[in-house]
């Protein structure tokens, strides 16, 4: 073979060679191009915060009606024993949808008779009390007794259920994370998050949402209990107190015991009020949640909005005993003309008047069952088709109300009515 030979031989598989590399190359972009054309539609971007290192995480579209779900775990979250959280998982296997911090889970419950009769069903609303998850949710019950000094009066017939029947093991009813209390994600302001209780478990839910996602804005935490006995869930919280340098933690003890120390289990002696607030915050604007026990609501919410706190920047949880008609103005007036509520599944015709707070206190009295879970319209579990008539409600629903329907827990009638109950 001569030396031309060997040369067009060399230069004809280096040519081979560069026309494949180049066509690789138009390949991959070519690729490239059409990813960044159909993004996957199921990926969350991780969250835009400084310095967040959360990976990006599937995205599940939330269920309709009930999905069921199996306790993986329960915890004793407080000295007293009187709080418990339940992990649950989804039976199918399938991921989580991402719901906002501060949401609630919608329970529907069969409740045994302990005479052996037909079991009762409640529906009730617990909060989510830690961040969103794929795998699986968590909420933590306090259990309610009977108030003290009134024996007639029975303890809570759901929080009782979970903490002596709900084990590790127990399947439940569950509805989709709802709820329109939750962490404003566009909010640049600083947080004041405000709890009572058990009120602590939505603020759970936006702490540690905001630790996990290293979010940079400051957060002030004031938790008011009577005694450590009280203190829900009190190492984590000192150790989010410790490893997060944004986070203030402020814990008031309203009746401490000899063994609480000052300055190491609480930080402040009495309840969480407006002048607590005025010396420990600096000067500016803030977003403020607030959630608690009813005294603690009543006041404190309109003392905020009166020290001049704009209602927008006031978020509060509103259902379960801790219920407090919003500020906001109602839909419309009450109407004062005498109408009929029709009940046509029933049978039954009753004329309103003002011993019915609702059309669900109504509807109870006259013997009618209804799913009812917060009584407040938050939940949507009385939700009920309005066969004719219109309604008015006393404030505006928090729960997405369907056409042709309304809650009864907030309504009233606005003209004669028939329901399909």
């Amino acid at each position: 073979m001569s030396t031309t030979t060997f040369a067009i031989l060399i230069s004809g598989v280096i040519l081979l060679q560069v026309a494949g590399f180049a066509a690789f190359g138009f390949y991959r972009q070519q690729a490239r191009y059409r990813a960044l054309e159909r993004p996957e539609p199921n990926v969350v971007p991780p969250p835009s915060a400084v310095g967040s290192t959360v990976p990006a995480i599937t995205r599940a579209i939330a269920w309709s009606g009930e999905r069921e779900f199996v306790v993986q775990r329960r915890v004793i979250e407080d000295g007293n024993a009187s709080v418990c959280s339940f992990y649950l998982v989804p039976t199918d296997g399938a991921p989580l949808p991402v719901y906002q911090p501060g949401q609630y889970l919608t329970f529907k419950l069969e409740i045994p008779e302990p005479t052996g009769g037909l079991p009762t069903h409640v529906v009730r609303c617990y909060s989510l009390s830690d961040r969103p998850r794929t795998d699986h949710f968590r909420v933590s019950i306090k259990r309610v007794p009977a108030p003290p000094g009134k024996p007639d009066v029975a303890p809570g017939i759901a929080s009782n259920h979970f903490h002596d029947h709900i084990q590790e093991g127990s399947r439940l009813s569950v509805r989709a994370p709802s709820g329109h209390f939750h962490l404003d994600a566009e909010s640049e302001l600083p947080i004041v998050l405000i709890a009572g209780g058990i009120g602590l478990t939505p603020l759970l839910s936006i702490l540690n949402t905001l630790a996990h996602e290293a979010d940079p804005r400051e957060v002030w935490l004031f938790y008011g209990v009577r005694h450590r006995g009280e203190h829900i869930m009190k190492a984590h919280l000192e150790h989010l107190r410790d490893t997060h340098p944004t986070l203030h933690l402020h814990v008031c003890y309203a009746e401490p015991s000899a063994e609480d120390r000052a300055g190491i289990d609480y930080q402040h002696q009495g309840w969480i009020d407006i002048q607590l607030l005025r010396r420990t915050l600096h000067f500016g604007r803030y977003d403020f949640y607030v959630c608690g026990p009813l005294a603690m609501m009543e006041t404190l919410v309109p003392a905020l909005g009166e020290a001049g706190v704009a209602d927008e920047n006031i978020h509060y949880e509103s259902f379960g005993p801790a219920s407090l008609t919003r500020r906001r103005a109602p839909v419309s007036a009450t109407v004062s003309i005498p109408v009929a509520v029709r009940f046509s599944r029933s049978g039954k015709t009753i004329q309103w008047d003002s011993t019915s707070d609702s059309l669900l206190e109504l509807a109870e009295d006259q013997g009618i069952r209804v799913d009812s879970g917060c009584r407040a319209g938050s939940c949507g579990s009385c939700q009920t088709r309005i066969e004719s008539g219109e309604v008015v409600y006393q404030q505006t629903p928090d729960a997405d109300v369907k056409p042709g329907h309304c809650l009864l827990c907030i309504a009233t009638p606005a003209t004669d009515l028939t329901l399909a109950l």
